[in-house]
């Protein structure tokens, strides 16, 4: 996030890390990377050094819609997480149990705070293309994961779009200006353009969606893309499992099966579990709409100029714009959604 929480100051942090954690905040650094949450650097007086991560239980639509919903369910991801690092999964970056062992803190009216051990590392980007190396090891993290029996705490991951009610109204509401804020009006015109594809593609998405089994679910991280893998010396690290819960496989798999179908190969191999390449492809579909309903909803509603409106209207421009570019990739990825039962 590249906006700093409003309403949120820094005496707030230093107070629920002391009460919370006992860490006596030193020093404090805003860290202006990632989505979905707000980062700081701690240093304590012993010169320790923390992650510090602080959610806003109002923008959380995955873990719920209303604020004890989402601490409920951001509860019960950290626990999951640790469970899961408890288990022996190394590569889990997990929560740091504070006072009582309380995993996450509220932190005013409508924030969370969570700490994690500091990672001497360096964390990919979304998007990048992994070496072939890299991509096998993450394949490797991945059938571990899969491998390994569900937490007690761990909650079965949505389906569905967690805005979709977003994007459904947005759809409906083409023809009336969008003046909440200066990106309204060219979001509303630019989703005009491409919203019958919009449409077409939702109605894909529900046919596969009401196919997909609960008995094929495995414990799955949800996000394992480039910008979630640290690299921290030799070791490569599993981070940001607020999205971690039950799911089939391809849930991650998608993220780092290629075209190739090397690492689907991969992954065959070490788990003796075929992978379902309508699968792969319906959640690389539910990635994209699932970003337009988030990315709609921030521009429909109250916003400014600000570097995280920019970003949320910058990456929906390059989001839709993939759905009208690449029209013969995406009737591709439609072909193989609806062709496989």
């Amino acid at each position: 996030m590249r906006d700093r929480p409003a309403g949120l100051r820094e005496q707030d942090l230093r107070l629920v890390l002391a009460e919370g954690w006992r860490i006596d905040a030193a020093a404090l650094r805003y860290a202006p990377v990632g989505g979905g949450s707000y980062h700081w650097v701690v240093r304590d007086g012993a010169r320790r050094r923390w992650f510090v991560t602080v959610d806003d239980l109002d923008d959380k639509p995955w873990l719920g819609h209303t604020r004890p919903a989402v601490m409920a369910g951001l509860r019960s991801a950290l626990e999951t997480t640790l469970a899961l690092r408890d288990a022996g999964l190394e590569f889990v970056v997990a929560p740091v149990p504070g006072y009582g062992e309380a995993l996450v803190r509220l932190t005013g009216p409508h924030y969370a705070m969570a700490v994690f051990p500091f990672l001497d590392g360096s964390a990919g980007r979304w998007g990048e293309p992994l070496r072939a190396a890299e991509r096998a090891v993450l394949t490797g993290m991945l059938a571990a994961l899969h491998g390994s029996a569900p937490p007690a705490p761990a909650r079965v991951a949505a389906i569905g779009l967690a805005r979709r009610a977003d994007l459904d109204a947005a759809l409906r509401d083409l023809d009336q200006p969008w003046r909440a804020g200066p990106f309204g009006e060219p979001a509303r015109t630019l989703l005009a353009g491409v919203g019958d594809r919009i449409r077409r593609l939702l109605e894909v998405f529900d046919r596969r969606a009401g196919a997909i089994r609960a008995d094929d679910f495995v414990i799955t991280h949800g996000e394992p893309h480039p910008g979630n893998v640290m690299r921290v010396g030799a070791r490569r690290m599993l981070i940001d499992w607020d999205t971690v819960g039950l799911g089939p496989p391809e849930r991650d798999l998608w993220m780092v099966a290629g075209e190739s179908g090397e690492e689907a190969r991969r992954y065959a191999d070490l788990t003796g579990r075929a992978v379902d390449p309508g699968l792969l492809q319906w959640y690389r579909l539910r990635w994209a709409l699932d970003d337009i309903s988030a990315f709609i909803h921030q521009l429909r509603s109250a916003h400014g100029r600000t570097a995280d409106a920019e970003h949320a209207w910058v990456a929906l421009e390059q989001t839709v714009m993939s759905l009208d570019g690449d029209a013969a990739a995406w009737a591709t990825i439609v072909d193989n959604i609806v062709d496989t039962p």
